[in-house]
């Protein structure tokens, strides 16, 4: 097909189709209509990385209280969960809640993610191979987070269980739509993560949640602590990211280097190449590819002017594999020098968990 006869560029974030090839429609946008809009669901799209990495700085203009998913995106959120606040109010909670992620407590879990990957991997030694992300890659994370937030080691499991069945989709389910069992599989998080809190106030501990229990927030210049129903928030939101995004890139690690096994040489004859290869995994397929923004004032770029009250998601997974920031983007290569990417976003609201997910891969591979 010549370039006067192509079809115009089409992205739907909701289409399976789409989303197989998902990386030739973004090469499409980026160098065609690098401000999209989605006439169906309304919504411009950001896919090239300067615009991205601006408007994640940008919060003045690009709010996060009505959430981060297209599907909700219509109105505020309503609940307050730091992920869903803007400064100054985000940078009050999230003070707090770095508290819990302090270079000490991450370092500190470095001996226990190695045993925990050995416990995982030893008895495949020697065998004809097993389910990379049912025996490994999906049980991992869940464990780690599950011992800095306290959880009992054999309930670690049924959490991430229900984390799955909440955020399961079936293909072809309108957006937005919920089903029983993610309503069920919600209702037993938020309940498990009220016991848990109420139980860490009678027995205080080393974990996250007795942290987070301890701690006071100051608005107004008034000191307060959390109420139990922001505690129960922090510990789902903590515990959801390194169950879900955490899984992602380690089973993203097994089909990327699957998919280039002399890549994957590379790194068993020089193990040296494992934490730049973690970075070049994370470029080449975001965990997280796809952010909302909500705009609280108009803005412009590439010559579209975007009104306020828009919605806007900034695609992290096309900027990652923009070749004006990386040269030969599509390809993946574990020597690549990486000086920056944006699958952790920036700014506000950089990923606290950069730095335990960034060691979970590293050890893991």
């Amino acid at each position: 097909m010549s370039v006067g006869t192509m079809s115009p560029v089409y992205y739907d974030p909701f289409d399976v189709a789409i989303d197989r090839n998902v990386h030739a429609v973004w090469r499409r946008m980026r160098e065609e209509q690098p401000v999209y809009w989605n006439d169906r669901y309304r919504f411009f799209a950001f896919s090239r990385f300067e615009d991205v990495w601006t408007a994640y700085h940008d919060t003045d203009t690009f709010s996060s209280a009505h959430g981060v998913q297209l599907e909700t995106l219509d109105e505020p959120v309503g609940f307050p969960m730091v992920i869903f606040m803007d400064p100054p109010e985000h940078d009050v909670h999230r003070k707090l809640v770095s508290r819990a992620f302090t270079p000490r407590r991450i370092a500190a879990l470095r001996q226990h993610i190695g045993e925990l990957t050995d416990r995982y991997l030893d008895p495949f030694v020697g065998s004809s191979g097993f389910d990379y992300v049912a025996d490994f890659g999906a049980l991992l994370p869940p464990m780690v987070i599950g011992h800095m937030l306290g959880l009992p080691a054999d309930e670690r499991d049924m959490v991430r269980h229900w984390f799955d069945e909440m955020l399961h989709r079936e293909e072809g389910q309108e957006p937005g739509a919920t089903n029983a069992a993610a309503v069920e599989a919600g209702a037993k998080v938020h309940q498990y993560a009220a016991d848990l809190i109420a139980h860490r106030k009678r027995h205080p501990g080393d974990d996250m949640i007795s942290t987070l229990v301890g701690s006071e927030v100051v608005e107004n210049g008034v000191a307060r602590t959390l109420t139990d129903f922001e505690l129960a928030l922090f510990v789902v939101l903590l515990a959801g990211a390194g169950v879900e995004t955490v899984a992602r890139l380690l089973s993203w690690t097994g089909v990327t280097l699957a998919r280039h096994p002399e890549q994957l040489a590379l790194l068993a004859a020089d193990p040296s190449l494992v934490p730049g290869a973690i970075e070049e995994l994370l470029r080449y397929e975001a965990p997280s590819p796809v952010n909302g923004r909500f705009t609280l004032r108009p803005y412009s770029l590439h010559g579209v002017d975007i009104p306020a009250g828009s919605k806007v998601l900034l695609l992290n997974g096309s900027a990652n594999r923009d070749p004006r920031e990386f040269t030969d983007p599509d390809t993946f290569d574990v020597r690549r020098g990486i000086q920056r990417h944006i699958t952790f976003g920036f700014g506000a609201h950089f990923c606290l968990g950069a730095a335990l997910a960034r060691m979970e891969g590293q050890i893991a591979l």
